[in-house]
């Protein structure tokens, strides 16, 4: 089995982010956090963290970056609990059932974007069109033969979806600064 943790390559995402995910938290998309505020509004760093944040369940934070990592039965329950657990905690889930039914999913969904190998970066891009929030992930693959490093020194990109031809790197800088 197969889980995804929060990877940070450099310190990137402590300033791309309000709150930086602690390297090695378990990860899961978290566009959950989103659901009641509107994309179009979001500014700064909670535009980053919508359109491409993962969130590490431990910390409550965000990476740019997740990481396929082996995992056990017992890695996938604890990650459903404790995720359950601030379901309730922190967004107010009605109980604790309802949450650990919400956590299955999440997790459940983290899974399934773990088909590539052990080591395989991922990274999301979220957008909003038309009231509904889209979700599209990459991977990030190692050179034959290297080892995760800085960010840039390393990767070649492997595309699992179309471009966003919307997306530019100026503009996301700038809101960044607001």
């Amino acid at each position: 089995m197969k889980l995804l943790r929060t990877i940070a390559l450099d310190p990137s995402d402590t300033f791309v982010f309000d709150v930086p995910a602690e390297p090695g938290d378990w990860a899961v998309s978290g566009a959950f956090r989103f659901c009641d505020r509107d994309p179009v509004k979001l500014g700064g760093k909670d535009r980053a963290a919508f359109r491409s944040g993962f969130l590490g369940v431990q910390s409550w934070g965000w990476s740019t970056l997740a990481q396929i990592v082996p995992a056990t039965e017992d890695d996938r329950r604890t990650l459903v609990e404790l995720l359950a657990r601030q379901l309730v905690d922190r967004l107010g889930a009605p109980d604790p059932e309802i949450a650990r039914a919400a956590a299955e999913e999440e997790v459940a969904f983290a899974q399934s974007l773990c088909a590539h190998p052990v080591s395989t970066l991922i990274a999301v891009h979220r957008s909003e069109k038309d009231g509904e929030v889209h979700e599209s992930f990459r991977r990030l693959q190692l050179r034959e033969g290297q080892r995760h490093g800085k960010a840039f020194s390393f990767m070649e990109v492997d595309d699992d979806s179309e471009a966003d031809n919307e997306l530019n790197l100026a503009d996301m800088s700038r809101e960044l600064r607001r």
